[in-house]
């Protein structure tokens, strides 16, 4: 698995670089926070990370439409299928998520865990499936795949525990287990979690711990991308009609099967 480097948008002289069809980047990234994919086909991408597109794109949702037999082949998690769309055409995509950083990864015939909100976009040469990991899902084969993080990736060499907030993903090796130090478990901060059933959250008590050959991905905070509902037309900021938003109010959104059927997944944590 490898990263690309940033195309011509990123380190350019002072001013605002100006980019049309010919002169973005052909899936490449255009800076450290947005996105290129130059379609000629399909991409699965999750709703809510197409900032822009140039060209003659359709968007189909999945589990129903004229890309059946592609979701069959490619797409196995029924629980988000209501956060994903194919993008079908020809022209260039832009991502991006909310300033976060975004990378391109390339996987070779390789098994590929990543936190499903961090996951934006990957090509139909990869499959999509249900991680067993609450929150986590699983990419297998040859292909392409982006995805964002609050801050650079690093990537590691099992054994290493990491703290749960700072794992983005983990690369051709075993899932992880939980550990809890010593002093999770017994002790005057054990006696207090005995007694009230609370305490002792952090990372620095409790880890997941990889053993085995592979890679484990990690972001530069312990801070994780907050979740971001998706597909909310058109009630959404700056989409004309739309009602004013109110501070901290969830927006209601007619939900199908699907629709609900993600929703329970996210709040049961699958």
């Amino acid at each position: 698995m490898s990263t690309p480097g940033y195309g011509p948008g990123h380190g350019a002289a002072p001013g605002p670089v100006v980019f049309d069809p010919y002169t973005l980047p052909a899936n490449d990234n255009v800076n450290a926070y947005a996105f290129s994919v130059d379609l000629n086909g399909q991409w699965f991408l999750q709703k809510g990370k197409m900032i822009a597109y140039y060209g003659n794109i359709n968007f189909h949702a999945i589990g129903h439409g004229p890309l059946d037999g592609l979701v069959r082949r490619n797409f196995h998690s029924p629980l988000h299928a209501a956060d994903w769309v194919v993008a079908e055409g020809q022209g260039k995509l832009l991502l991006a998520d909310r300033k976060f950083d975004v990378n391109s990864y390339d996987l070779e015939e390789g098994n590929l865990t990543v936190r499903a909100g961090n996951l934006l976009a990957f090509a139909p040469g990869l499959t999509l499936k249900q991680s067993i990991i609450p929150g986590f899902l699983t990419l297998i084969g040859t292909g392409k795949f982006v995805a964002a993080s609050n801050g650079p990736v690093h990537f590691v060499e099992p054994p290493i525990r990491v703290d749960p907030q700072a794992l983005v993903g983990w690369a051709d090796c075993p899932s992880p287990c939980h550990h809890y130090d010593h002093s999770y478990m017994r002790g005057v901060l054990g006696g207090i979690r005995a007694l009230t059933g609370i305490g002792g959250a952090s990372g620095e008590e409790h880890q997941f711990e990889f053993v085995g050959a592979g890679q484990v991905l990690l972001q530069s905070t312990e801070v994780l991308m907050p979740e971001l509902a998706t597909g909310a037309v058109p009630n959404e900021p700056g989409v004309p009609g739309a009602g004013p938003v109110r501070p901290n109010m969830p927006q209601q959104q007619p939900q199908g099967l699907g629709g609900l059927l993600g929703d329970l997944g996210r709040q049961f944590g699958v």
